[in-house]
C-alpha cells in the first residue's frame, strides 16, 4: 500500500473522520433483455486508511446511521454529494497547440455552468492520446467546503488507486465501482 494511503494526509477529510462512497451502474445492451442493470456502491472501510475500500451489492444507510445514534446521540454527520461525468465528449488543449492539457488542470470558468457548481479536472497524464477530463458536479455541500477545498481534494483522491502509481482520470471509488460491477456482469453473462 501506498505510504499516502496509510496516513491521513488527503486535504479536507484528513481533519474530520470521513467515509467516502463511489457508486457505478452497469447497464444491458438493449438485444440484451435478460441482463438485468447492475448499481454498485463501494465505501472505504477504515479511517483515516481511506483508500481501502469494500464493495457491497447493497446498502444499509439507515442501519448505520442507527448505529452510530446508539453510540453517539448527538452525532449528526455534514453529507456532501458529488456527481462525476466520465463519458463525455469535452477536450481541453494547450493554448494554440494540439497537446493535450498538463495533467493536474482544473477547469472551472468559462465552460462551466454560470450558477451550478461543477467542473472539469484532468488528473491524469494521457500518454497516449487525448487526457481525460472528468467533468464533476456539486449536488450537495453541507460541509461548505470552499472550490479550492474540492479541487485539491479529487486531485489528491486521484492518486489513491492501487492499481496505479499516478494519478488516474476519475476518482478510484468511482473506478472500484464500475470494477465491481463489470465482475457482477460477468456472472450474469454466464
Amino acid at each position: 500500500m501506498l505510504t499516502l494511503g496509510q496516513t491521513p494526509l488527503i486535504p479536507v477529510v484528513s481533519k474530520v473522520p470521513t467515509i467516502i462512497l463511489g457508486m457505478g451502474a452497469l447497464f444491458g445492451f438493449p438485444e440484451q433483455s435478460d441482463v438485468p442493470s447492475i448499481a454498485v456502491m463501494v465505501s472505504s472501510r477504515r479511517w483515516p486508511l481511506i483508500s481501502t475500500y469494500g464493495a457491497s451489492g447493497r446498502t444499509h444507510f439507515d442501519q448505520v446511521i442507527e448505529a452510530y445514534k446508539f453510540l453517539d446521540e448527538k452525532w449528526n454527520p455534514k453529507d456532501c454529494g458529488y456527481c462525476c461525468t466520465k463519458n463525455h465528449h469535452t477536450s481541453f488543449f494547450q493554448q494554440g497547440s494540439p497537446n493535450n492539457m498538463l495533467h493536474g488542470i482544473t477547469i472551472d470558468n468559462k465552460v462551466c455552468h454560470p450558477k451550478n457548481n461543477d467542473f472539469y479536472h484532468g488528473n491524469h497524464a494521457g500518454m497516449i492520446g487525448i487526457t481525460r477530463q472528468t467533468h464533476y458536479h456539486v449536488l450537495l455541500d453541507q460541509a461548505g467546503l470552499s472550490a479550492d477545498d474540492l479541487q485539491d481534494f479529487v486531485h489528491s483522491l486521484s492518486y489513491m488507486y492501487q492499481r496505479s502509481i499516478t494519478a488516474i482520470f476519475v476518482v478510484p471509488p468511482i473506478c472500484y465501482a464500475h470494477l465491481a460491477a463489470s465482475q457482477l456482469g460477468t456472472i450474469y453473462e454466464d
